[in-house]
């Protein structure tokens, strides 16, 4: 149910981002020809220079006010998921897009600079429901759902499914405009958006606040600005006792979301960095780069649904270290106390096989922590070989191969639930989702600064070899990060 619901919202987010692109030049091209003679020549009359450079700067305070507000849409759900349940507020991170969506029909009936306006002034919706925040929401209702053992392959399938919904979307979106005109698919999408509305609410479970803090009210984690600032806290150096005894500083998820900070870095703009060097040199067409990330995305949710959750089955079962130390309980909510008069009622083999699986879990972990470093190795080496294209089907071949290095995110996430407490769950997937969203806006102003500085010298291949650069620094960083 979680992975459908993860397909069906991605699908609804990712109709419109095909034809929103498509309007931003239309509008562009009118508001050109306000202050300019009629076109008079032969071709298309929005085939200026002017006007793609007017749609790349809308369409880039596009991405970047949506970023934006989505990092400010995490927080504000991570608070909405301890206040009120993952269900309720998965509810309103699809009720409100479906909001935002028919403004947006507004601005292209308007059309102009004041079409333009009123689809960039929508964005500050996305504070209130977008999709980083159901991203969060969605992660945290499959980590309450499955057991721990199958946590990391079960974020593996829903950020495939994730893309799968993504590609389709896409391509349908895109279609859908073509056939139908351009605002079709927005008002395809706002239905769309209250069928996963509804979805939400009348087919998933229901999870209590309580059950994701252990059953403990906390005022001060549940509201107020410490509510909102949780997530940052989970980066903040833990104190542990070692075995020993000595109570020491844990930095293993301080260095741990460094580290996927700069995979993300490196791989967040690989697929869009295919897609622009194949348009610069290869003369890919629209239509060539929309089948190219269509087929990247579906390859890509090929690998993280099938082959991601094999790699980690058969990674875990042929880890035969043994000599893993439990670690001493450092925090009191870890600490079992048993009720007066009733110690002698604890059953010793029953204790002995709860250690035995927590040993399991921590030996598991391991692995993913080690799957994780050596992804980012691959999808760096992967990235550097996209720099030897010299054909058309070099391209194609490049972007089928990229997906092969992905799994970082879902590996992330498994191993920073388990090196926190049940109770700082939400918020440690809320820190490690504001890394990403962090590192993507970050990624789209350093690599494409970077591609346009080296394409005006001829060397825009280089990019891919800062690219896998980065990816291995990440890899190096990850090093650092271990379980207490």
């Amino acid at each position: 149910k979680v992975l459908l619901a993860g397909f069906i919202i991605s699908f609804s987010f990712s109709f419109t981002q095909v034809p929103i692109f498509y309007v931003f030049h239309l509008m562009e091209c009118d508001v050109y020809y306000e202050t300019h003679p009629p076109y008079t020549g032969p071709g298309d009359r929005c085939s200026l220079n002017e006007i793609a450079a007017g749609t790349a700067t809308q369409f880039s305070l596009l991405g970047m006010s949506t970023t934006f507000c989505g990092t400010l849409n995490l927080f504000l759900t991570g608070w909405t998921v301890k206040k009120w349940g993952p269900r309720f507020a998965l509810v309103l991170q699809t009720f409100i897009p479906a909001i935002r969506v028919a403004t947006q029909v507004l601005g292209v009936l308007a059309g102009g600079a004041a079409g333009e306006t009123i689809i960039q002034s929508t964005q500050l919706i996305t504070i209130l429901g977008g999709p980083a925040g159901y991203i969060l929401v969605v992660n945290t209702i499959a980590g309450e759902l499955v057991e721990p053992m199958q946590r990391t392959a079960v974020f593996g399938q829903l950020q495939g499914c994730i893309m799968l919904g993504q590609a389709i979307g896409y391509l349908l979106g895109g279609m859908t405009g073509d056939a139908f005109g351009i605002r079709m698919p927005f008002q395809v999408a706002f239905f769309l958006f209250l069928i996963s509305s509804a979805y939400a609410r009348f087919v998933l479970p229901f999870i209590s606040p309580e059950s994701l803090s252990d059953g403990k009210k906390d005022t001060g984690r549940g509201g107020g600005v410490s509510g909102f600032l949780a997530p940052l806290k989970i980066m903040a150096p833990q104190h542990v006792r070692l075995f020993s005894g000595r109570v020491t500083k844990h930095y293993g998820v301080l260095f741990l979301c460094c580290g996927i900070f700069l995979g993300v870095l490196a791989t967040g703009y690989a697929p869009l960095l295919i897609q622009m060097y194949a348009t610069a040199y290869f003369d890919f067409s629209q239509a060539d780069n929309g089948w190219l990330m269509s087929g990247n995305a579906l390859m890509r949710s090929f690998f993280l649904f099938f082959i991601f959750p094999r790699i980690i089955s058969a990674g875990r079962s042929c880890d035969e270290d043994q000599d893993a130390l439990a670690r001493i309980p450092s925090r009191p909510e870890e600490l079992e106390v048993p009720v007066a008069g009733n110690q002698a009622d604890q059953d010793p083999l029953a204790l002995e096989q709860s250690e035995l699986t927590d040993e399991e879990e921590r030996t598991a972990c391991h692995f993913d922590l080690f799957f994780l470093r050596w992804s980012l190795l691959v999808d760096g080496l992967l990235t550097a070989g996209a720099a030897l294209c010299t054909r058309n089907w070099h391209i194609y071949l490049a972007a089928f191969l990229l997906p092969f290095g992905s799994g970082s995110a879902p590996a992330g996430k498994g191993v920073i639930t388990e090196m926190c407490s049940h109770s700082q769950r939400t918020d440690a997937l809320n820190a490690v989702t504001l890394v990403e969203n962090i590192a993507r806006l970050a990624t789209q102003g350093f690599f494409g600064f970077l591609f346009s500085a080296l394409a005006e010298t001829g060397q825009a291949y280089l990019t891919f070899y800062v690219n896998a650069a980065v990816a291995i620094v990440g890899m190096a960083v990850l090093y650092l990060s271990h379980f207490p």
